[in-house]
């Protein structure tokens, strides 16, 4: 068997394989025969047929099956001759194949470039500020009275304004017809942007049992195609009008959120807010020497990989908006974004790979217990549940790649120039 190497891009590579005609002969030969015992020809008993009707009758797709046995068992041993690692499928143009000459066929396929040396070391890049403010502190109390609040009728009566939760009943008209269902009962907090702004002005300064007629143009990418750039009337009918009542911030509110009192609540958020903002101060430093590293190597990306990289995105991107109940259309510029995040992360990975090589940087079973006992930390999960959920290979290898890339980043930040932010 011969075998050539051409080297079509940086990333693209086409291996020739010419396989001898004494092996061809013999692989048609083993073929004929098998048919022989199963073919059944009209005229002839089973088992019967002469080789020469047979060829006449099956021989081409003969000729195709051998053509691609021969391309199955010899690929993969050409590859590893040849010392190849593909990262993508071979795309195959076979010759056609002739019982008593060489058969030849090409194999076209995706490698990872080759990187000389990776730049590494002196980047420099900026660590946001992990001191939680007053401000950050007071956000979170307010968030929490929310939590603590309660809805009731003020007291005496009063028309609603904003910041009441209201129940209204509502009918829609269109071209002049009301459409089903009529009548449908909605709550919402008014100044909230549930409903149409120009209903929330008109809700406020109604009393209960007020009506009113609201017109307005449905907008044109109203994710109801029939109403788009409507011209509507809603008519309105308020039921009720309920005012949030928010605690007093005082030591019976901090016991009722878990706290002895007002100053260890405070503390303990101060506490949660920082352990937070470190966390996305560590991740913006990742994404800034990933930046970086991937500006001082603009190495050439295989295609494949990218694509791959790019749908797997798009597709968690849809399913966490529609997890948090956004409808999302990918555009041109949406899937543009996309490509390009897609192409930085393969670059980045290609070349974290190459500094783990020439580092040495491995993932050692420390390493795995400790990612378990985060993810367990991070999911609330007990670690024995979080061991137990990554047994899949595929799953491990993916835990085990990413850890890889956190030690890598670690190399790279242990050589870069940060600088801490100061809040202002």
């Amino acid at each position: 068997m011969q075998v050539t190497v051409e080297k079509l891009s940086p990333v693209l590579l086409e291996v020739a394989v010419q396989i001898p005609a004494d092996r061809v002969k013999s692989e048609v030969e083993k073929a004929y025969v098998a048919l022989q015992r199963t073919a059944r020809v009209k005229g002839f008993r089973p088992g019967k047929a002469p080789r020469h009707v047979l060829a006449h009758l099956f021989g081409g797709r003969i000729h195709a099956d051998v053509a691609q046995r021969l391309v199955d068992t010899t690929l993969n041993q050409a590859l590893a001759d040849q010392k190849v690692q593909p990262l993508s499928e071979p795309s195959i143009a076979p010759t056609e194949l002739k019982p008593d000459d060489a058969f030849r066929y090409k194999a076209r396929f995706e490698v990872r470039p080759d990187i000389e040396e990776v730049k590494w070391e002196g980047f420099e890049v900026k660590r946001p500020s992990t001191a939680p403010s007053d401000d950050m502190v007071d956000a979170e109390i307010t968030r929490l009275r929310r939590e603590h609040s309660a809805l009731q009728a003020p007291d005496p009566e009063r028309p609603a304004q904003k910041g009441d939760t209201v129940t209204i009943t509502f009918s829609l008209e269109v071209d002049g017809r009301e459409r089903e269902p009529k009548d449908q009962e909605i709550e919402t907090e008014l100044g909230s942007g549930q409903v149409f702004k120009e209903i929330e002005d008109a809700l406020i300064g109604m009393s209960p049992s007020e009506k009113k007629d609201v017109l307005m143009t449905f907008p044109e990418r109203h994710q109801n195609a029939e109403l788009r750039g409507k011209e509507a009337t809603f008519h309105i009918a308020l039921k009720d009008v309920k005012e949030r009542v928010f605690p007093e911030i005082d030591d019976e509110f901090a016991k009722d959120c878990g706290q002895e009192s007002i100053e260890k609540l405070r503390e303990s958020l101060r506490e949660s807010i920082e352990k937070d903002l470190k966390q996305k101060a560590t991740n913006v430093v990742a994404e800034q020497l990933v930046i970086e590293l991937c500006k001082a190597n603009p190495i050439p990306v295989p295609p494949s990989l990218v694509e791959q990289q790019a749908q797997m995105t798009e597709r968690e991107l849809l399913q966490t908006a529609r997890r948090q109940g956004q409808q999302m259309q990918p555009n041109a510029e949406f899937r543009a974004h996309v490509r390009a995040d897609a192409e930085m992360k393969v670059r980045a990975g290609l070349l974290m790979a190459e500094i783990a090589k020439a580092k040495e940087v491995k993932v050692t079973d420390a390493d795995i217990e400790k990612a378990f006992e985060e993810l367990a930390e991070q999911t609330g999960k007990n670690v024995a549940k979080v061991k137990a959920e990554y047994r899949d290979p595929k799953k491990r290898e993916m835990l085990v790649g990413m850890v890889l890339e956190d030690k890598i980043l670690d190399l790279v930040e242990a050589a870069a120039k940060v600088t801490e932010e100061t809040k202002a």
